[in-house]
């Protein structure tokens, strides 16, 4: 089990370390928030112990930041802080569990062991979809209680699209995936792996479209028939258990935000409270009124679609200039016990997409240290690099053959041959000038170190390095991952709409800005630069359709499209958007396709207009 441990106090993290290797886990270490991240999201990890007060990015900002991400591995709190207040904030920021410090090593233990089995309870069971049954223990298909004979690309690539369900895979995202650089073919043998698994699955009985082709993006699996994609664990006997569905990165934005909603419902209790003694004051009135519209557009999107029904006629009920009548007065109360109510109720999930991993390098390492090169080979996945070795220069220029890697690291001296390590540098400099080459050697005369420049190396590391240093060399040297499709500017004052709306679009390449001030708006517009903007019609101080006129007043803003948010439908609300300028509307509670097929086809039309002009002039 390799377990990530985030602490910055040097004597605790050997303990823990040799604690945890004694226990036979393998431990990778990060001495701040910011590194911790990185290495979370780069590799993968059975569970993360995580300290509270690190520096660069805290425990609880570091727990919140990778739910956000749809992390979903178990991650265990080291806290000295031991307040009923401190607790909550740390499991309510994603935490699974937590530990107080000083802690008992076997109590650690206990709870490491009882976190790590319940997440093996999750990675070990199946997958379904329909009549269709992937068993990962076993290594089966079963469609129809039949077999199904796949080939090993095959099953890797159906258990891809089960595990991930409506995530669209582009060719080469597949590629990436389930072949390591060496030996990947072209992106036409994934549509015809694609195309036999489709033909497989047909001929076993599987009488539903599986598989579905998104044009110009990639596949994706298709809602199963009559139910959604489930994971079904089973007993010791080998009984089914009950289904669990996949939690995606917007149930994480559920979890986060259970507390939010019931804030709101205390809310409204209290003016429900305040109306039976007839002592609703002006302010409470209002305040009701803002939780309850906030309710009505929020609920529905994250697990309670009952809840935006009732919440939207409490806001109605509170809209009303004259004093409620006690039949009103009555209905208002029912309505909220009724909300309360299903807050109690489990939340339904939602089954979007997962979000894409972090971009995988592939190193190439030149050197017969193979003590040094295990060491590397053990720490590559933590970086984010997937690392081939070459002990001598034949098998180095071998592999070139086969696939040109992002990056080499190389040593000069190799004592089996005569031949020096400078010839392939020159050869790689030569047949592939685009890719950086670090020298690692123990030569360090001025001479090598100009003959290694005039080369072309990025990167000149005198031996012997850290592993860390090594890696910190090659990642300078890496191509910058691509940067994002598009920038999306969100506002809304509802904290979580912001959140959800921006866990629906990140997983699609766009970078998004959220804002809760609306009066912050124009310092935002300007300094974050968007190619779409989404409105929420109905903010305090400035709402949706004053900064819709704003913006179409501005010579240099005035084609950016806009779209408008609103849990108001009604002709006239939506005449009053187009007037004041908005190019399209989501209704409130907001649905994820909905959301994303609109803000992306709104952005791909302004790109095809804007290249129609260029073209044209």
């Amino acid at each position: 089990m390799k377990i990530l441990l985030v602490e910055d106090d040097v004597l605790l993290s050997k303990a823990l370390f040799e604690l945890l290797s004694a226990n036979r886990y393998t431990i990778d270490i990060a001495s701040n928030g910011q590194a911790g991240l990185e290495l979370a999201l780069s590799a993968e990890y059975e569970l993360i112990l995580l300290d509270w007060l690190i520096p660069k990015l805290d425990g609880i900002s570091l727990c919140r930041q990778l739910r956000k991400q749809g992390y979903r591995k178990p991650i265990l709190l080291l806290t000295g802080k031991n307040s009923n207040a401190d607790i909550v904030a740390g499991l309510d920021a994603g935490a699974d569990d937590y530990v107080i410090k000083p802690f008992d090593p076997e109590a650690l233990l206990a709870r490491i062991r009882s976190l790590l089995r319940r997440n093996e309870a999750i990675s070990s069971s199946t997958l379904t979809w329909g009549n269709l049954c992937l068993d990962p223990s076993a290594g089966r298909v079963i469609c129809n209680e039949q077999e199904i004979p796949l080939t090993a690309t095959e099953y890797k690539l159906l258990e891809l699209f089960l595990q991930n369900p409506e995530r669209i895979f582009s060719r080469a995202v597949i590629l990436d995936r389930l072949w390591g650089f060496d030996d990947a073919p072209t992106e036409n043998a994934v549509t015809t792996h694609i195309k036999d698994l489709r033909k497989k699955l047909k001929t076993a009985g599987l009488a539903e479209e599986f598989l579905e082709t998104v044009y110009g993006m990639g596949y994706r699996i298709r809602p199963a028939p009559n139910c959604s994609i489930s994971v079904v664990q089973r007993n010791q006997d080998g009984k089914k258990k009950p289904g669990i569905k996949d939690m995606t990165s917007v149930n994480r934005v559920l979890e986060r935000f259970r507390n939010s909603f019931a804030g709101q419902v205390v809310v409204l209790d209290e003016a429900k409270t305040a109306l039976l003694s007839g002592n609703l004051n002006e302010e409470l009135q209002q305040r009701a009124l803002h939780e309850a519209h906030k309710l009505a557009g929020s609920m529905g999107s994250f697990g309670y679609p009952e809840g935006s029904p009732l919440a939207r006629k409490i806001e109605y009920l509170l809209l009303e200039n004259s004093s409620l009548s006690p039949d009103q007065i009555s209905d208002f109360s029912q309505l909220v016990t009724a909300l309360q109510q299903e807050l109690t109720k489990p939340a339904v999930t939602s089954t979007a997409q997962n979000f894409p991993i972090n971009q995988t390098y592939r190193l190439l390492v030149i050197d017969d240290d193979t003590t040094l090169t295990e060491q590397l080979q053990a720490e590559a996945d933590s970086w984010g690099i997937r690392m081939k070795v070459a002990p001598n220069l034949e098998t180095a220029r071998s592999l070139f053959s086969l696939a040109n890697p992002d990056a080499v690291l190389l040593d000069l001296s190799f004592p089996t041959t005569e031949e020096d390590g400078l010839i392939l540098l020159s050869e790689i400099a030569e047949r592939s000038p685009n890719i950086p080459v670090i020298v690692f050697t123990g030569r360090n005369t001025l001479a090598d170190r100009l003959t290694v420049s005039r080369l072309g190396a990025r990167q000149f590391l005198h031996k012997p390095a850290t592993t860390e240093q090594i890696f910190q060399a090659i990642a300078r040297v890496l191509p910058q991952p691509k940067t994002s499709e598009a920038k999306v500017l969100i506002v809304d004052d509802d904290p979580v709409i912001l959140a959800g709306l921006s866990a629906l679009l990140t997983p699609w390449g766009l970078e998004v800005t959220t804002l809760a001030e609306s009066q912050q708006f124009w310092k935002m517009l300007i300094a974050t630069s968007p190619d779409l903007v989404v409105l929420d019609l109905e903010m305090p101080i400035v709402n949706g359709l004053e900064l819709c006129k704003v913006v179409r007043q501005d010579a240099q803003w005035g084609d950016l499209p806009i779209l408008v948010v609103t849990s108001h439908t009604e002709a006239e609300f939506l005449q009053q958007a187009f007037a004041a300028g908005a190019d399209d509307f989501i209704s409130k509670p907001v649905l994820g396709p909905e959301l994303v097929t609109r803000v992306l086809s709104r952005i791909q039309r302004t790109r095809w207009r804007f290249q129609a002009g260029r073209s044209n002039a």
